[in-house]
């Protein structure tokens, strides 16, 4: 909820586009889509700046079906939904379309955070993870001052209740939520370094992984982002070869040093040395 408005994720979006392309996939399966999710706003974007934006399926555990009604309005159809619940970790094999996670993947433990990955690897699925949250200064600091930011947006939110003004102001349930559910979710967002792990321990030769952390937003935040898609024949047939070509350099650096003690010592045992 709290990074999920703006223009937050906006800068991943070409890296993400050029996977799709690269992956063949021309439908977005949106899991863990909440109140409508991130794609509400980014596939207009992306029709505005000319990129062919995707058709996009949220899904959730719990649909919010008046959500995604809505967001499917103001998209133009080009935003659909599924109206029965769909479980992360559990997705039906009908369901086809490149999986995106935005601001969701800490969510699930390690092992269900594993299978997820390998449920997209058997059944040949691209997979994006995309987490604005994260274990350093900034994104804690977002996280704190949510109270502040409900306050003064409460009067101004769409449609206007009373009881949100009961539960912003008289009592404080709602800042507290959004403080309590910030903090949490940036001491539980994954690094790059655990993704790579996991990505490690499923060792699915036939994929192609991009793991790191884009800060080049308009929002001071480094958006942790994990992509992974299957290989066409050509770019499996090239990372064969730079594995090679890696095994063969990393086999002569190790090799040269005991050539070079050789060739030191070769000199003791010259013919000429017994005339």
């Amino acid at each position: 909820m709290m990074f999920g408005i703006g223009r937050v994720y906006h800068s991943v979006m070409p890296r993400f586009m050029a996977a799709m392309q690269r992956s063949g996939s021309s439908r977005v399966l949106d899991l863990c889509s909440g109140g409508g999710g991130a794609w509400t706003n980014l596939r207009g974007v992306l029709d505005i700046e000319g990129h062919g934006a995707p058709d996009v399926c949220l899904t959730d555990k719990y649909p919010n079906a008046a959500a995604f009604e809505k967001a499917k309005a103001r998209s133009k159809s080009k935003i659909d939904f599924l109206a029965q619940p769909v479980d992360a970790t559990d997705i039906p094999a009908e369901l086809a379309g490149f999986r995106t996670f935005f601001t969701a993947f800490h969510h699930f433990s390690p092992i269900q955070a594993r299978a997820i990955l390998e449920d997209a690897v058997a059944r040949d699925r691209g997979i994006a993870i995309f987490e604005a949250p994260g274990r350093t200064i900034l994104p804690l600091l977002f996280a704190m001052l949510m109270p502040v930011v409900s306050f003064g947006l409460a009067p101004f939110l769409r449609p206007f209740t009373w009881s949100r003004m009961f539960w912003t102001y008289v009592i404080p349930v709602v800042p507290f939520v959004l403080w309590f559910d910030g903090v949490i979710s940036c001491l539980r967002v994954y690094s790059p370094r655990e993704l790579q792990e996991f990505v490690d321990e499923i060792g699915a030769e036939h994929y192609r992984w991009e793991i790191g952390e884009d800060a080049t937003g308009v929002v001071p935040v480094p958006i942790t982002y994990l992509l992974g898609y299957p290989m066409n024949r050509e770019e499996m047939i090239l990372a064969k070869s730079a594995s090679l070509d890696r095994a063969v350099a990393s086999a002569s650096i190790e090799t040269a040093p005991a050539f070079s003690a050789i060739a030191s010592i070769r000199p003791a045992f010259d013919p000429t040395a017994l005339h």
